[in-house]
């Protein structure tokens, strides 16, 4: 490039301008037809008894993979965490059974003095229950992370933690009514 102006360079490139023949178009599309044809009339007694046959096997094969997703898909949009394996399974009705047992003798210890104690801790259960939830879905869509089976674990846990502290704090409510205070001399 001696100077800048774009007309010297474009002179200077050699480009190809003249015009192809009229009837051009028209010799390239018949050998395109005729190399086409060629190709069929090799194939053409393959692909005709493959088709139909190839045809079904792909109809069935996609009733197959519906009905196995309708059946058991193990990404669904929620999934237990039983689901994952027989030890998670395991886990699960332990911290469930657990939770049962600790919520049947909350309820036992009900009495007035206790009941806002109980009811704020029903509430917050029912806040760690909407997380546990979301936490299923999670782990369907996951395909089951070892965080989102952690997560759940964690929930599990933190209930049982929850119930024991309020426990607790009605057994402490509960020594503080009986105990009588009026003999102690100070």
């Amino acid at each position: 490039m001696k100077t800048d102006n774009l007309k010297d360079l474009f002179d200077e490139l050699d480009f190809d301008i003249a015009q192809p023949a009229t009837d051009h178009e028209e010799r390239f599309r018949q050998k395109l037809q005729q190399q086409n044809k060629a190709k069929r009339s090799k194939r053409s007694g393959v692909i005709s008894l493959w088709g139909p046959v190839m045809a079904i096997a792909a109809s069935f094969l996609v009733a197959f993979l519906i009905f196995q997703g309708l059946l058991s898909n193990p990404f669904t949009t929620q999934q237990e965490l039983a689901n994952v394996s027989p030890e998670m399974k395991q886990t699960q009705d332990f911290y469930a059974s657990v939770i049962k047992t600790e919520l049947e003798n909350l309820q036992e210890q009900k009495t007035p003095e206790t009941e806002a104690v109980i009811e704020d801790a029903l509430n917050q259960l029912e806040i760690l229950e909407k997380d546990y939830q979301q936490l299923k879905k999670d782990l369907g869509k996951s395909g089951q992370d070892k965080r989102v089976i952690y997560a759940m674990i964690t929930n599990f846990q933190q209930r049982i933690d929850l119930l024991k502290t309020v426990l607790e704090k009605v057994e402490t409510i509960n020594t503080l009514k009986h105990t009588s205070h009026e003999s102690t001399i100070i």
